[in-house]
């Protein structure tokens, strides 16, 4: 490795446990601002039985890994304030040149406005716009500067509220993060330079997010809807109330099972809307329903 990349490594590392005494978890990045080290479940597939059964290997359809295997790789998921976790983290990515900040976590549970600047529109602009429109004001707060002149702000969220990461919802130019996400903390180098702290908000805390502000960043109340075929039968609701009823951790696993039940019923393709709309209820999102529902499909020998 270059004298330099150690040096920003070096730097990296200084940086991110001067985050993690403020409170913020933290990984390291890449120069290419991805998370610096690789999932360790990249090349896993089913059991051999599975595969079997579905024809060819698949991804395991149960919850993806959130960390709960002991290794490194799991992205945000890794985020830590503890020191030694954080050395650990950066000894096994002796190549990363920056870290990240995740967002949604006590105690700030930090939400990052990002004004891009790629997009050709002012999205410093268009946030002042919404501002009057909506009567709130941006506090004082810490800003970071990015290498091509966006800015990130930084706000505080209360802790029973999850704001989705999202691009461009709020406004063109305009993106969010938020639960899952994570912010490129200042002091972090990438192929394109420097993160920086605007000058005068380094020593500032993340300022509460504008309740105003914070309505706009939630997605709209999704109103309760589940149509069930009536060739289905009460077997094809109960399987989608069965879905309805599952718990973050078990979405993923509820949802596959009751797919199975389905095709091995006879009824599966009258009941993949259905079982993807009880899946979205329940915060999924529909490209991950819907390829779970396949591969529950392949597993039992039919065609998606």
């Amino acid at each position: 490795m270059a004298t330099t990349d150690r040096q920003a490594t070096t730097l990296a590392l200084a940086h991110a446990l001067s985050a993690a005494e403020r409170g913020l978890a933290v990984i390291p990045l890449s120069r290419t601002k991805l998370p610096a080290l690789r999932s360790p479940h990249r090349d896993e597939t089913q059991s051999p039985e599975a595969s079997t059964a579905a024809g060819s290997p698949e991804p395991a359809p149960g919850p993806p890994c959130h960390g709960e295997c002991g290794r490194f790789g799991h992205g945000v998921y890794d985020a830590a304030t503890d020191p030694a976790r954080i050395r650990e983290l950066f000894a096994a990515a002796p190549w990363a040149t920056g870290y990240g900040i995740a967002c949604g976590l006590p105690p700030h549970h930090l939400i990052g406005v990002d004004l891009d600047t790629k997009s050709g529109t002012d999205s410093s602009a268009a946030l002042r716009e919404l501002a009057l429109r909506h009567l709130f004001t941006i506090p004082a707060t810490v800003v970071v500067v990015t290498p091509s002149g966006g800015r990130h702000l930084w706000l505080s969220g209360p802790p029973d509220v999850v704001v989705p990461n999202s691009a461009g919802r709020l406004a063109p130019g305009i993106d969010i993060r938020g639960a899952g996400g994570y912010l490129v903390g200042p002091g972090s180098r990438t192929d394109h330079g420097v993160y920086a702290t605007a000058p005068g908000t380094a020593r500032l805390a993340p300022a509460a997010c504008p309740p105003a502000l914070l309505r706009l960043l939630l997605p709209p109340p999704r109103t309760p809807h589940h149509p069930t075929p009536v060739s289905t039968g009460d077997h094809g609701q109960g399987l989608v109330q069965f879905v309805l009823a599952a718990h973050e951790g078990q979405r993923n696993t509820r949802l596959f099972w009751a797919a199975c039940r389905a095709y091995e019923d006879g009824i599966g393709p009258a009941l993949v809307d259905p079982l993807v709309e009880a899946a979205l209820n329940t915060g999924l999102s529909e490209r991950e329903a819907r390829a779970t529902i396949a591969s529950a499909a392949r597993m039992t020998g039919h065609r998606p």
